[in-house]
């Protein structure tokens, strides 16, 4: 073996070294998934429109839960939901709302201060084959998502 060839056998075995080690030392140290907390209920003080979570006659239970995250970047950001074009509550990370709605289409939204209004139509319907649950999240470009849940 020439002089060359020594020290570049060497880096290698050492990057090898370092690379199981390290991979070692995150395995022992992976994070385990947190326990289930329950979500928390949106702040009388947050909520714009008290009329849209009383219950009423005929009405149907819409619940709008924000999904909890350890992001920084979007954690403490707030999400304004709106039903049907009107502002009705600001929703934090892990908590929901409960809306009462008639049966029918509604158009369910939600934005932060950096995003545009984000809506779907919502079939509310008091057919316990479905459900009335909807999910805001962030994707991984920190942008607001909402979508239907199923039962």
């Amino acid at each position: 073996m020439t002089r060359t060839q020594r020290p570049v056998t060497r880096a290698v075995v050492s990057a090898i070294t370092v690379a199981l080690v390290s991979g070692m030392l995150v395995a022992g140290c992976a994070s385990t998934p947190a326990d289930k907390v329950p979500f928390k209920d949106v702040p009388a003080e947050r909520i714009v429109q008290p009329v849209y979570t009383q219950p009423g006659e005929g009405k149907v239970a819409v619940d709008l839960r924000r999904e909890r995250t350890d992001n920084v970047i979007v954690r403490f950001r707030d999400a304004l939901v709106y039903i049907d074009g009107e502002r009705v509550a600001d929703i934090m990370n892990g908590e929901h709302i409960v809306f009462w709605l008639a049966p029918g289409t509604h158009r369910i939204g939600v934005s932060t201060q950096f995003d545009p209004v984000v809506e779907i139509n919502f079939i509310v319907t008091a057919d316990p084959r479905y459900s009335n649950r909807a999910s805001v999240s962030f994707n991984d470009d920190h942008r607001i998502m909402l979508r239907r849940v199923a039962n």
